[in-house]
Formats: structure tokens, C-alpha cells, sequence
């Protein structure tokens, strides 16, 4: 059962859905996921999802979906499966018809039990085991890393991959502005100074305003009343606070109240190179901090890039911000190509021009994502997007963690891999025996393959098979690729 918590505090270990080892905390409003472990606390959750509707539930029918399908690979199988069959059969009758009318006495025996052998080693169940036999393990061991692949076509896709397209907001980034850098000048402590801030912007609308009221909230600061409050169009807010006078705004705002923001000068050009845009903040007339409110790359991106360029892909970012903001963004973490100042209808116009630099994966999280999750050649959403991005996509990463994209490509080419290595030793060994059956070293040695010895011969190449499909099972991503 999956629910909501309205009562209590507990910390949830989520490790089955997300992979991440550490308890997540949860209090009133928070979602709990069915088959999740409470490990401290209890709490009182109303149930929001049972039976087939739950997270677990439609996990498992993605898994079995993508189990079940076919891969391209497969029907080139197939096809050669149906010449194979009918040529083995041409084979056995001539063996029969050879050791017949050449084969020594009596004739008749020796040519049924040869044309039997040939039948028998020749029996294609190594070559249709080949594929379905990898796709299972690998899209299990994908489940087990937090990949799922929701159709298993996406997992031939993803080896040939060039380009891995990224959108910022919610992929890149955590997807919410909080506040990154307050830096004080001499005088001010930083308890009065953003408990001073955070009342101003309390009244404010702006999207910035909410991201500072959150950061004193969370260092528990008592925030004053708030007189007389004035929004000044294009340069700042000011009120009275607690008995002082609080201006808070970017640098022309400062200028404007005859405060020089010289000594912030080293502070404000590294917020703009980080593509941070630099606030003001005085108090009583006196240039009090300068601070910075920022939409923070996760914690796993930087990896994630490196990874992805250790498998030898172009990483490029799709964005909606300025282009001097992305531009900075992807100067941080070493992103190839960038489209900024994209409109939500406007991606699926960048993934093509994208597409034509060579076969692309889009990595997105949104509703304005689904268009081009559906446009991409494959598209991969973050499992903690919305559900319309998920239903869009090829692959789902349930973790959030941006490193499950080089995972998913990683298997994808270990699977791939061990696919055709089941492949060429199931046609090779076919192909080695079908002579040895049909007595190809009578003459010379005067040795036949009985066909008890074939049928134990082509179960052999069965278990092969098996075997090798079975080592995906220890497949284990590179965690870390060099800068």
C-alpha cells in the first residue's frame, strides 16, 4: 500500500526503490512508498494506492513488459532461424541419401543413425535462447540499480548512442532556487542580517523572495514584523523590519541608495562565473551583504558528466535559462554542446536539430519534457519527475541520481555484448558439429558422433548460453571515469 503520512516522524529506508542506502526522513505530507522499510518512529498514513497501483506493482509490470519484448537483434535471428531449419533438414537428408549409396554395411543403419545425429545437433535451442535469456537478466540487473527499462527495445537503442541531450531544470539541477552564498560585511552578524532579508521578501512574490524565507525557516530564525514595505519596479524591495530599515536588491538598486558594492566587487564576479546573479542587502544605510539565490547542480551531476564522457558521448544541455547563465553552467561541468533560451514547445525543434550529429538519448523530467522524451531516438526520465514525462519515456531512472543514465547505457552495451557472444557460439557450434554428425571423419578415423552423445552435445551449447547470459547478474557500473 503507497499513502501519504498525516500523523508522526519517521525516517523510511527506500533503498528497494531508489538504490540510495541512507533513510530518508519523513513527516506530515510526505509520500510512502508500499515494500519500503520504517526503521525509527512511527506515523499514520492515509493510503493513496493498493494493489496494482502501487509504485511496486507497476515496477514489476514494467520489468515483465520489457522481458517480454523483442529486440531488432532478435528478428535478424529469426530470419536466419527460418533458412537454418530447412537447411539442416536438406543436410540430414543427404547425409541418408550419402552413407546410403556409400556407407559401409549395413548401410541402412548407418545412414538413419547419422541423419538422426545431424537432426539433433544441429536443434536451433541455443540460438533462440540467445537473446530473450539476456534481455531478462540484463533488464533484472537494470531493476536492481534503480534503471528500468519500460520498453525493451530501448536497451539495443541506448549501446549506439551519441549524444546525450540533458534538460537543466530538475536533471541537472535540484529544481528548486535556495539560497547558495551570504557573505557579510564587517560589522553584521548573519543571523540578524538574513532573518532581516527573509522578513522583507516574505511580502515579496518574486520567486527568489520564497527561496530566502525558506533558508531562515530552516536555520530557525525568528523573523521581525515587517512596516511600511515598498517594492521599487526593476531594482529591489525596502521595509521596515524589526525597527530597521532593510533594502534588499541587485547592484543598480545599491547605487541608487549611494552605497558603493566595491568591496563585494571579488564576491559578485565569482557568483557570475558560478552563473549566480548577486543581491544586496543593507541595513540603516549600511551596505550590510551580498547574497545569492541559485537553482544548485545535484550533488551526483559532475560524476554523471564524467561518466558519460568516459563511455565516449557528447553531452549537450537543453535549457530554457539565459544563455550566459548556461553557458556558465555547462563551463562548470564540462557539457559539449548548449541550447539555451528554449521554449517548452521549442525542445522537440532542439532534439532534432540534435538528432542530426548522430543517434540521441533526451534526459528529462517535466511535463514540458514529455514532447521530447517521445522525439528522442530514447528517451530516459527521472523517476521523481512527473508521471506524464515517465509514461513518455523508454527508460525510467528511479533513483533521480543522474549517473544511472551512463548505468543505463553502460548495460545496454554489456547486454548488447553478451547477446552476440551467445550468438556467435550457438551458429559456431551448430556450425562445427553439423559435419562431425553427419561423419565427416569416418574416413580418416572411422569415428560417428552417436546421437546420444549429439543430444547431450546440443544441450551442452543450451547451457552455454545460460551461463554467459547469467554473468550480466555481476554487472557492475564504473563509478567513477576521469575528468
Amino acid at each position: 500500500t503507497d499513502g501519504e503520512v498525516v500523523e508522526g516522524e519517521s525516517w523510511i529506508d527506500e533503498s528497494m526503490i531508489t538504490g540510495e542506502p541512507l533513510p530518508v526522513a519523513k513527516a506530515a505530507g510526505a509520500p510512502v512508498t508500499g515494500g519500503t522499510v520504517n526503521q525509527t518512529g512511527a506515523f499514520t498514513f492515509r493510503a493513496t494506492a493498493v494493489g496494482e497501483a502501487t509504485m511496486l506493482s507497476q515496477i514489476i509490470r514494467m520489468v515483465e513488459e520489457a522481458q517480454g519484448g523483442k529486440l531488432p537483434i532478435q528478428t535478424l535471428v529469426d530470419r536466419v532461424t527460418l533458412w537454418f531449419v530447412p537447411a539442416v533438414m536438406a543436410l540430414s537428408v543427404l547425409t541418408f541419401a550419402a552413407w546410403l549409396a556409400f556407407g559401409p554395411s549395413p548401410a541402412l543403419t548407418f545412414a538413419l543413425v547419422n541423419a538422426v545425429a545431424v537432426l539433433i545437433i544441429a536443434c536451433p535451442c541455443a540460438m533462440g535462447l540467445a537473446t530473450p535469456t539476456s534481455i531478462m537478466v540484463g533488464t533484472g540487473r537494470g531493476a536492481e540499480l534503480g534503471v528500468l527499462f519500460r520498453k525493451g527495445e530501448a536497451l539495443q537503442a541506448l549501446q549506439d548512442v551519441m549524444i546525450v541531450a540533458l534538460d537543466k531544470t530538475g536533471t541537472l539541477t535540484e529544481g528548486h532556487p535556495r539560497l547558495t552564498d551570504l557573505t557579510l560585511a564587517p560589522g553584521f552578524d548573519r543571523a540578524t542580517v538574513l532573518a532581516a532579508v527573509a522578513a522583507v521578501e516574505a511580502r515579496s512574490e518574486h520567486p527568489i523572495a520564497r527561496a530566502l524565507v525558506e533558508a531562515a525557516a530552516v536555520e530557525g530564525l525568528a523573523v521581525p514584523e515587517v512596516t511600511d514595505f515598498a517594492s521599487v519596479t526593476g531594482f529591489g524591495v525596502t521595509a521596515k523590519a524589526g525597527g530597521a530599515t532593510v533594502a534588499v536588491g541587485a547592484d543598480r538598486y545599491m547605487a541608487k541608495l549611494g552605497l558603493d558594492t566595491a568591496p563585494f566587487a571579488a564576491d559578485a564576479e565569482r557568483m557570475a562565473s558560478e552563473a549566480r546573479s548577486p543581491l544586496y542587502a543593507a541595513i540603516d544605510g549600511k551596505l550590510a551583504a551580498i547574497l545569492a539565490v541559485a537553482d544548485p547542480v545535484k550533488e551526483t551531476t559532475p560524476q554523471a558528466i564524467r561518466a558519460l564522457h568516459g563511455l565516449g558521448l557528447k553531452v549537450a544541455m537543453v535549457t530554457g535559462d539565459n544563455a550566459r547563465t548556461a553557458e556558465a553552467i555547462a563551463r562548470n561541468l564540462g557539457i559539449d554542446e548548449v541550447v539555451a533560451e528554449v521554449l517548452p514547445e521549442g525542445k522537440v525543434a532542439a532534439v532534432r536539430r540534435l538528432k542530426e550529429m548522430g543517434r540521441l538519448a533526451f534526459v528529462g523530467d517535466g511535463i514540458n519534457d514529455a514532447p521530447a522524451l517521445a522525439e528522442a531516438d530514447v528517451g530516459l526520465a527521472v523517476g521523481t519527475g512527473t508521471d506524464i514525462a515517465i509514461e513518455a519515456a523508454d527508460v525510467v531512472l528511479m533513483s533521480g541520481r543522474l549517473t544511472g543514465v551512463s548505468d543505463a547505457i553502460a548495460l545496454s552495451k554489456a547486454t548488447m555484448r553478451n547477446i552476440r557472444q551467445n550468438l556467435f557460439w550457438a551458429f559456431a557450434y551448430n556450425t562445427a558439429l553439423i559435419p562431425l554428425a553427419a561423419g565427416v571423419l569416418w574416413p580418416a578415423y572411422g569415428l560417428l558422433l552417436s546421437p546420444a552423445f549429439a543430444a547431450g552435445a546440443m544441450a551442452m551449447s543450451s547451457v552455454f548460453v545460460l551461463g554467459n547470459a547469467l554473468r550480466l547478474r555481476r554487472f557492475a557500473p564504473r563509478q567513477e571515469h576521469p575528468a
